[in-house]
């Protein structure tokens, strides 16, 4: 089981460790994009940023904050995506983000697997059948 309950996500938070969701793909001025978001403790504070990066289409490639991003010119580094907001609560920062950006309470994963669920949507979207 890769998805974190909600206790357990607020827990990694809390203990300074990120948390991220697959959010699935997008069509950005007609390329292929993925989209994640991740929370990232810092500073005393909860960062919620999303990361629209190019779609390499392939089910090798787990490290998703190394591709090429759609938004460069909101990350100051690479993989560090476009910041939505802050918070200074983590059950706060995590309703902020599901809202801002429909995700799911139920999948948060830690961070760094996110790159899982990509490598699984991409072998459903070319096997269909994988997905049941």
């Amino acid at each position: 089981m890769r998805y974190l309950t909600r206790p357990f996500a607020i827990g990694a938070l809390r203990r300074g460790h990120g948390i991220e969701q697959f959010l699935g793909g997008v069509k950005i001025g007609g390329e292929p994009a993925i989209r994640w978001e991740s929370i990232s403790p810092m500073n005393g504070q909860y960062r919620i940023s999303l990361h629209t990066v190019h779609d390499p289409d392939d089910d090798r490639v787990g490290d998703l904050a190394n591709l090429i991003s759609l938004d460069p010119v909101d990350e100051a580094y690479v993989g560090e995506g476009r910041e939505l907001t802050l918070s200074e609560d983590a059950e706060e920062a995590m309703a902020l983000a599901e809202r801002l950006t429909d995700a799911n309470p139920g999948r948060w994963v830690n961070h760094a697997v996110a790159g899982e669920e990509y490598m699984d949507y991409v072998g459903t979207r070319r096997n269909p059948a994988r997905a049941t």
